[in-house]
């Protein structure tokens, strides 16, 4: 199931009428040849990432299965499985199309209506063996229908025993990668990050962030997500609008897709070796549940897909292959485990706190 369907009822959370009014006169039409573009992009940095996991696993390599969506379009879905490095890695890309939106969706996109419309992008979950090195998620995706577009993604990172050294390197390859394009999208996209990857009912974060980002269509403010009271809506509302083109969203999908094996191989390249014992194999389970939590209670994606009938496989492809839960875990006040939970599932200014340095250094969790 493309992970664009599942965004398409959230529309009402980032548009009242009045925002549809200004939306109508302020966007231009895209390129005419955007679709293909924006297919090529994923289409590519699937190919991308699948060479870069499968080089530096060096013991396996990817299964694909391809899959055709009735109503329009299909996908490719592609599995590791019990590798050197991946216990479980997935990586789709999805194509989809079809005539005519539901009328939810034209009620606050009149502008569509009459428009064929056109989603596509590439999901990816990587679930390593090593409990020091973290499970990674990205996701790109675009939408298109007639003058109605967005762009889509982001990338965040899970470790179970963290390094703040991988932390900081992980958001600042994401940061440069945004920077290129414009100096103002990581203010926002690293706090809606926070944001959106949260467990409300465990009251944490899933892991230590990235960037993440909905419906950019180049109007009004870069954050377009429902907590209008939240970090990400604060900042966001100081910057104030940022007009930006088709070219320049495009770039942004584009350069931040290409920042992730920058961003995630030289975590694995330094943490692969790291021995580890049934103790860290059974926290790294335990924590894996919460994964599945975030994933099966709250990610807009896999809840849509599920309740419109989309193609299970792939829905689900993004949970471990194991995962325990415990109850009324706790974990000892001087231990790695302790560290993780209180202070690499809040919120953290990653890049400029210097107290960070410190506390990490102390559990021997600096690098």
């Amino acid at each position: 199931m493309s992970p664009f369907l599942s965004r398409l009822n959230g529309l009402k959370a980032w548009r009242n009428k009045s925002k549809a009014k200004s939306y109508k006169s302020s966007l231009s039409m895209p390129p005419k040849d955007s679709r293909e573009r924006a297919r090529s992009m994923v289409l590519d940095l699937q190919d991308e990432i699948c060479r870069g996991l499968e080089k530096i696993d060096q013991e396996s390599k990817f299964v694909e299965e391809s899959w055709d969506r009735p109503e329009g379009g299909g996908g490719k879905s592609r599995v590791m499985s019990n590798g050197r490095i991946f216990e479980q890695a997935g990586v789709n890309f999805s194509e989809v199309h079809g005539k005519e939106l539901p009328p939810s969706i034209l009620n606050q996109r009149p502008e569509a209506k009459g428009h064929s419309w056109f989603a596509t992008g590439t999901s990816m979950v990587l679930h390593p063996h090593n409990p020091y090195i973290p499970t990674v998620h990205l996701n790109y995706r675009y939408f298109e229908a007639g003058p109605v577009w967005w762009f889509g993604g982001g990338a965040d990172l899970t470790p179970f025993y963290p390094y703040l050294e991988d932390a900081k390197h992980f958001h600042r390859i994401h940061k440069q990668a945004c920077d290129n394009i414009n100096p103002q999208f990581h203010k926002v996209l690293k706090p809606w990050c926070d944001e959106y990857f949260f467990l409300k009912h465990r009251q944490e974060t899933r892991g230590i962030g990235g960037i993440f980002y909905d419906y950019q269509d180049g109007s009004g403010s870069i954050y377009k997500g429902q907590n209008l009271e939240g970090e990400a809506a604060r900042v966001s509302k100081s910057i104030g609008p940022q007009s930006c083109n088709w070219e320049e969203l495009f770039n942004l999908g584009k350069s931040c897709g290409k920042a992730f094996l920058p961003a995630y191989i030289p975590i694995i390249e330094k943490r692969k070796n790291e021995k580890y014992d049934n103790r860290e194999r059974q926290f790294q389970l335990y924590r894996r549940g919460r994964y599945v939590e975030f994933n099966l209670v709250w990610d807009r994606g896999t809840i849509f897909g599920l309740q419109t009938n989309g193609r299970t496989e792939s829905i689900l492809m993004s949970l471990p292959p194991l995962a325990r839960w415990e109850y009324g875990y706790s974990s000892p006040a001087d231990s790695r485990e302790f560290l993780l939970t209180e202070l690499f599932t809040k919120p953290q200014n990653w890049l400029e706190d210097k107290n960070l340095d410190e506390t990490c250094k102390q559990y021997g969790a600096y690098d």
